[in-house]
């Protein structure tokens, strides 16, 4: 979800005013990823160097995702969305969490897509967290350090039973992985795109999956000659 501060600005607009905008580009991959059958989107809402920004910003931006998951809470019941949320969580406003934990409890049981809303969310905090959790497993006596591998590491993360994704796209014109996924992400294709995320629409989502769907994925092996 790059670009939104980007957009407003070089409409001379408050850069909240790119954000507001930012959750109607949203809105529109979320239908678009059901009317193309996806499993799973993941959507990198907020970071944790996110707090960074002014808490003007900041605090509307909690606003905002807390107006726009109680606006859209009819919809992702009707076509039988499934919410997580990753992050910590933890420095969220408690009006923020507890709208997104009702989402969450009041989508468990919603099969056809999972929206995955990573907020107060990074990369390496993730492992870290993940880490820290299988310590105290092993503190407490229920695990030991050699049960931990490469499959069941991945238990232990935020959303655990969510696929490692295929294709990650990043709008917004900047070509760097910005702590977004590390561990899942290993072997997803990636697609950089030029556009503000407030301009990203359905036909740019559909252009990243054609690019996807012609490239083999090797996975680090050669490719069998035909």
């Amino acid at each position: 979800m790059d670009g939104n501060g980007r957009w407003a600005e070089e409409r001379g607009l408050p850069r909240l005013a790119g954000h507001v905008e930012g959750r109607k580009a949203t809105r529109r991959v979320v239908e678009a990823a059901l009317d193309f059958g996806l499993q799973a989107l993941s959507v990198y809402a907020f970071s944790m160097e996110n707090w960074r920004r002014p808490l003007d910003e900041v605090e509307g931006l909690m606003e905002l995702m807390q107006t726009a998951m109680t606006e859209e809470m009819d919809d992702l019941r009707s076509n039988k969305v499934r919410v997580l949320v990753s992050g910590r969580r933890a420095e969220l406003p408690k009006a923020l969490n507890d709208v997104l934990e009702f989402a969450i409890q009041e989508t468990a049981q919603n099969t056809r897509m999972t929206f995955n809303l990573l907020i107060d969310y990074g990369g390496r905090a993730e492992i870290v967290d993940a880490a820290r959790r299988f310590a105290e497993e092993v503190q407490a006596g229920r695990a030991q350090p050699a049960d931990l591998d490469e499959e069941s590491f991945p238990g232990l993360l935020y959303a655990p039973d969510l696929p490692d994704p295929d294709l990650i796209i990043r709008p917004g014109g900047e070509k760097r992985i910005s702590n977004f996924l590390l561990w899942e992400g290993a072997y997803a294709e990636y697609v950089f795109l030029d556009v503000l995320w407030p301009d990203f629409d359905r036909e740019h989502l559909l252009e990243a999956i054609r690019d996807y769907s012609k490239r083999q994925r090797r996975f680090g092996a050669l490719t069998e000659p035909e």
